[in-house]
């Protein structure tokens, strides 16, 4: 199940979601997302761990039919205010996601398996509700800022105490496990570490389309692929020899005077 956010850690949350790590990360998203995912008007897109919502506002101005779904009622609350009738919640664990199969065309979550307890779970539902693309995007643990994380959760910071960083070979083999042997793409945002990039004014070169391996956020995509395999289940029953055949008796009735 991982960490809810709760009224005491949703505070930890906002101060995060405020930082000019967080908001480097947002200002540079959308493009990483469009150029990993390809999303089309009018799809179907669930964000699994939404939160407040603020991807969801970027997938609706995206003309994408968005829904939300998060474990915490507090996190939804916030998202519901701010969107309204423009997206669809439901409260529900990643891990066990209240929607049908194939629901959805697409599924993203974006800074949540790093406060789960069981991430293949929750990427193996993603995969059940989406038929065409899954999407994550995490802090990477080999960047400078990942290492900072750790640290401060070392500490006892409240919220990425709680939190577990990945690199890009321990996601790509969690997609593998998830679902087999499918296309995977990826990127990362940022190469400069933290403690040097927050005195520096923001920068566009700095952003998406960089592929390191110690980028400040990866961000990685799976396109699903369904594999169809019979069963060689061995014919017990055994035939007779056939005898004359229709089309022999057929050309006989003709051919009889």
């Amino acid at each position: 199940m991982g960490l809810i956010f709760d009224q005491n850690t949703l505070g930890f949350y906002d101060s995060w979601r405020q930082s000019h790590q967080s908001r480097t990360i947002d200002k540079s998203i959308e493009p990483l997302v469009v150029s990993l995912l390809d999303p089309q008007p009018g799809e179907r897109v669930l964000d699994i761990g939404c939160g407040t919502g603020n991807h969801l506002i970027m997938f609706s101005k995206m003309g994408l039919d968005v829904s939300g779904v998060d474990a915490s009622p507090q996190m939804l609350a916030k998202a519901r205010a701010r969107l309204g009738h423009k997206s669809d919640f439901k409260i529900g664990m990643a891990e066990d996601l209240p929607f049908d199969d194939n629901e959805f065309d697409l599924a993203v979550l974006i800074n949540t398996l790093e406060f789960m307890d069981n991430p293949l779970s929750a990427l193996r539902e993603a995969g059940r509700v989406a038929k065409k693309k899954i999407f994550i995007g995490v802090l990477n643990s080999f960047s400078w800022n990942g290492f900072l994380k750790t640290i401060q959760g070392y500490f006892g910071d409240p919220l990425f105490g709680q939190a577990r960083f990945y690199n890009l070979w321990q996601l790509k083999s969690l997609l593998r496990l998830a679902y087999g042997t499918v296309p995977i793409s990826w990127q990362c945002i940022r190469i400069t570490p933290s403690f040097i990039e927050d005195t520096l004014p923001f920068h566009e070169d700095s952003m998406v389309g960089k592929h390191s391996p110690f980028g400040f956020f990866l961000g990685l995509s799976a396109t699903l692929v369904y594999h169809y395999e019979t069963d060689k289940i061995p014919l017990k029953v055994q035939f007779k020899t056939a005898g004359q055949s229709l089309i022999e008796i057929k050309t006989l009735e003709k051919t009889d005077p």
